[in-house]
């Protein structure tokens, strides 16, 4: 385990889980493809996808704690959004993290650029007045938001991504939840569900688990920093930087895939 590799898979980690805390996600979305490629990049050894997406639950499980604890105070935190939505997207995380053992890597990758590209969709869709609400005001289908967690969850889980970059445009677009309480909600409702996808990985032997403790660290100092850079940053901004992520992974991935 050389000096290099160690700093590249920090810097993967750290970067991933900065932008996470900012815009509310677990960060698989941006480190899923970046550990999958950088490494070999530089000479470094390549990840399997299994390894990877092993990795990824485990990473986004301490990033999302400490973006939650960033954004505890202020009213951002919807409980029983949290509590319909996790329960959830727990079930399904597991279902999706114990069955990807039977799964080869391309359909893994497949599962991956399907789910990044319908997020991405949904991203561009306008989403007026949605951050004109009240946050003690805000209302939302409980059961039409279970439903949509549990699919999410599913996929999710089979990729080690947590589903967090589909949740946040599913509570934008069809949930119409405002801006910054859907960045802070989300991080909780992911926490919940790389409990379910973290389990599965272990347990089927998915996780390789010294680089998953690099960015363990990594996204424990980066996810609380980048939490604090989100309360400050404009809503609209927020949306267009997620919009743009999700795109260009969604393009990255399906490149690769055919």
């Amino acid at each position: 385990m050389s000096f290099a590799y160690i700093i590249t898979i920090f810097l993967i980690g750290f970067i991933g889980s900065y932008i996470s805390g900012m815009v509310g996600i677990g960060g698989s979305i941006i480190k899923y493809p970046m550990l999958l490629y950088i490494p070999p990049l530089f000479g470094l050894a390549a990840f399997t996808a299994h390894e990877v997406s092993g990795i990824s639950a485990v990473q986004v499980l301490f990033a999302t704690i400490s973006g939650v604890w960033a954004y505890r105070k202020g009213g951002y935190l919807n409980r029983t959004l949290i509590i319909y939505m996790g329960a959830a997207i727990l079930v399904g995380s597991f279902i999706g993290g114990f069955g990807s053992k039977s799964m080869s890597e391309g359909g893994i990758n497949i599962i991956y650029g399907i789910l990044a590209l319908i997020a991405a969709v949904m991203m561009f869709i306008p989403k007026k007045g949605v951050d004109d609400i009240p946050l003690d005001q805000v209302e939302f289908n409980k059961w039409l938001a279970a439903v949509l967690a549990l699919i999410v969850g599913i996929g999710a889980g089979i990729v080690g991504a947590a589903g967090a970059f589909l949740l946040v445009p599913i509570m934008l677009v069809v949930l119409k939840i405002p801006t910054r309480m859907t960045i802070a909600s989300s991080l909780a409702i992911t926490f919940i569900s790389s409990i379910g996808s973290t389990v599965g990985k272990v347990t089927t032997g998915q996780v390789e688990y010294f680089p998953a403790l690099i960015m363990v660290i990594a996204s424990l100092i980066a996810s609380p920093l980048g939490a604090s850079t989100g309360k400050k940053v404009n809503t609209k901004v927020l949306q267009i930087i997620l919009a743009v992520l999700i795109l260009a992974t969604a393009i990255k991935i399906w490149i690769d895939i055919l």
